[in-house]
């Protein structure tokens, strides 16, 4: 839940839409209860495999507004490769059924940058995609997350990952296609049609706040950052506010830090207010004027309209500038 560009409700990581469809809906009866925000922007997560008539009925009822499917990719052999359950097929399923019930505010993601995939694959990937003619596109290169099965094959070398070139084609490949279809880019991995862009995503990227519900969910207040335990019993035991893990205080300098480096992800980029904020502190400020001036004679930024921002190159290189701005 957060509150700046207006509310927003989102219900996802981990996959609600695993419920059966009398119980989704009374999750959904009881978060519309305590959240009444009739204008709010409520997505709620799904996996293409789970959503038939009576969960996408489900959903429609129960007020959510905005539905996100994870796609991944149209082809077999790389869902396999992601070790992902779904088959290719039943996205277009999820669609019918949601359009049925009167969504038209659907996402997918997709990813690129999978093992053994070449150029061919992301075009093949991107136009399935857009022949279901979503409004909104979240595609993101793949992360070897530590700590999962694909991570380990990866270190064990079982796994052959994409070069740095062949996935940079990859990415420029996404945006052309993209911007062909009318989608604009307004974040590094994120793509919308006009009125189409994710409110609640745009909150993580100004670094405003939400609150979490449920075990595991994840919050932020004013440079504040936690975590609700994860197990479900410790959590329903707790009788008033639950206790809470990875607890993150940040000092001020961490917190202009952390603007800069959520803020150039969007393509607008961070104004120069907040700049010349984040270039004053005591601590870090003179390292973060020097590393912005040293990008910007590289052509990784620039300025536009009073907002420091990310250049098409810059976005190849953007962890490597925006670590450098922490």
């Amino acid at each position: 839940m957060s509150s700046q560009c207006g509310p927003t409700v989102f219900v996802g990581g981990g996959t609600p839409t695993y419920l059966e469809a009398d119980d989704l809906h009374r999750l959904l009866a009881g978060v519309g209860e305590a959240l009444p925000y009739a204008a709010a922007e409520w997505t709620v997560e799904a996996n293409p495999e789970t959503v038939d008539a009576d969960i996408a009925a489900a959903l429609r009822d129960g007020g959510v507004t905005r539905v996100s499917l994870g796609m991944q990719s149209a082809q077999p052999e790389l869902l396999q490769a992601l070790e992902r359950q779904h088959s290719p097929e039943s996205v277009p399923r999820a669609f019918e059924h949601l359009r049925a019930v009167g969504f038209d505010d659907l996402s997918l993601d997709l990813i690129f940058g999978i093992p053994g995939q070449c150029l061919k694959q992301v075009q093949a990937d991107l136009e399935a995609a857009l022949a279901l003619e979503p409004t909104h596109l979240s595609v993101y290169g793949l992360i070897y997350e530590p700590g999962t099965p694909l991570r380990r094959r990866r270190d064990q070398g079982q796994v052959a990952t994409v070069g740095q070139d062949l996935e940079a084609d990859m990415y420029l490949l996404v945006q052309e296609m993209l911007a062909g279809r009318g989608y604009a880019q307004y974040e590094i991995s994120n793509w919308a049609l006009p009125g189409h862009v994710c409110r609640h995503n745009e909150v993580y990227w100004l670094n405003g706040n939400w609150w979490p519900l449920g075990p595991a969910a994840a919050g932020h207040a004013m440079g504040t950052r936690w975590r609700n335990v994860p197990r479900l019993k410790q959590w329903l035991e707790s009788t008033d506010l639950p206790p809470v893990v990875d607890l993150e205080c940040l000092d001020g300098d961490g917190r202009h830090g952390e603007v800069l480096m959520l803020g150039l992800r969007r393509l607008r980029g961070v104004q120069r207010a907040r700049i010349d904020a984040a270039c004053a502190t005591p601590k870090r400020g003179a390292k973060r004027a020097g590393v912005i001036q040293v990008a910007l004679q590289q052509g990784l930024l620039e300025w536009n309209d009073d907002h420091l921002c990310l250049t098409p190159s810059g976005l190849l290189l953007a962890d490597r500038v925006v670590v450098d701005l922490l």
